[in-house]
C-alpha cells in the first residue's frame, strides 16, 4: 500500500504570550485507502496537528510528505496549490457561502484550481451530490437546506478535485448522532470503496472506535 501522508519528527512551539511547545517529534504516516481518527483532551495539540499536516500552517521544524512528495519549505503560493488539489477539508462548521447555491458551493474549489471547464466542473459536482445523495438540492441556496445536509455539501465540495486525502476537524461536532452517523458511513464507503485516506480529529469515542487505527495525542506527543 502506498504512503499519502507522512510526518517525520513535526515540533512546533507557540510564541506569544510566552514560548510554549505544542508538537513535540511527531512521526506517524497513512497509508492510501487508511481512515484514522486522532484523540486527546483539549489542548493536547491535535487541531494544530492538523493545520501543520494540511499544509495551513507552515511554522514548524520537521519533515512533511503527502504523495511522497517533500511539502516542507515551499512557498505559500505552492502550499496553496497542494492543499486545493491534494487535501479536502471538512469542519466542524461547513463554512458554505449562504448566498451561494449547494451547486456553487460545491463548484468553487474546482473553478480555483482551474483545469476543467465549468460544464465539466459542473458535472463532477452534480456526480458527487448524487454520491452523498443530495443532488436533488443543487440549486437551493445553501442557507435553505438542513444541518446535516449543508455537511454532506461540505463533503462534496471536498472531494471536487479528487483529492488524496480528506482531512476533518470534528466534522461531526454539530451534528445529531442520527446525522453524525450518516457522515461516518459516508467516510467509511469513500475509504473502503473510493480508496480515499481520511484523517479526523474527533472527540467522539464511537466514532474513533469504528475507524482502522486510533492515533491517541498527550501534551503534544503521539501516545499511542
Amino acid at each position: 500500500m502506498e504512503t499519502i501522508l507522512e510526518a517525520k519528527g513535526i515540533s512546533k512551539f507557540f510564541h506569544i504570550p510566552e514560548e510554549i511547545q505544542v508538537l513535540d517529534n511527531v512521526s506517524f504516516s497513512m497509508k492510501k485507502g487508511e481512515f484514522v481518527s486522532i484523540m486527546g483532551k483539549s489542548g493536547c495539540g491535535k487541531s494544530t496537528l492538523l493545520y501543520v499536516l494540511s499544509t495551513m500552517d507552515s511554522d514548524y521544524s520537521g519533515e512533511l510528505y503527502i504523495d511522497r512528495k517533500l511539502i516542507t519549505g515551499q512557498t505559500p503560493n505552492q502550499l496553496a496549490h497542494i492543499r486545493n488539489a491534494n487535501i479536502g477539508f471538512v469542519f466542524q462548521f461547513h463554512y458554505l457561502l449562504p448566498e451561494f447555491t449547494v451547486l456553487e458551493n460545491v463548484v468553487l474549489p474546482a473553478k480555483k484550481l482551474g483545469l476543467k471547464t465549468y460544464e465539466e466542473i459542473e458535472f463532477d459536482a452534480m456526480e458527487k451530490l448524487k454520491l452523498l445523495g443530495i443532488s436533488d438540492q443543487a440549486l437551493k441556496l445553501s442557507s435553505r437546506i438542513s444541518g446535516g445536509q449543508k455537511q454532506r455539501v461540505a463533503i462534496a465540495r471536498a472531494l471536487i478535485n479528487h483529492p488524496s486525502i480528506i482531512m476533518g476537524d470534528e466534522p461531526t461536532g454539530n451534528l445529531d448522532s442520527r446525522n453524525a452517523n450518516v457522515v461516518f458511513d459516508i467516510f467509511k464507503e469513500l475509504s473502503s470503496e473510493k480508496n480515499l485516506s481520511l484523517l479526523v480529529v474527533t472527540h467522539d469515542e464511537d466514532f474513533a472506535k469504528r475507524t482502522d487505527r486510533i492515533i491517541q495525542m498527550g501534551d503534544g506527543k503521539i501516545i499511542s
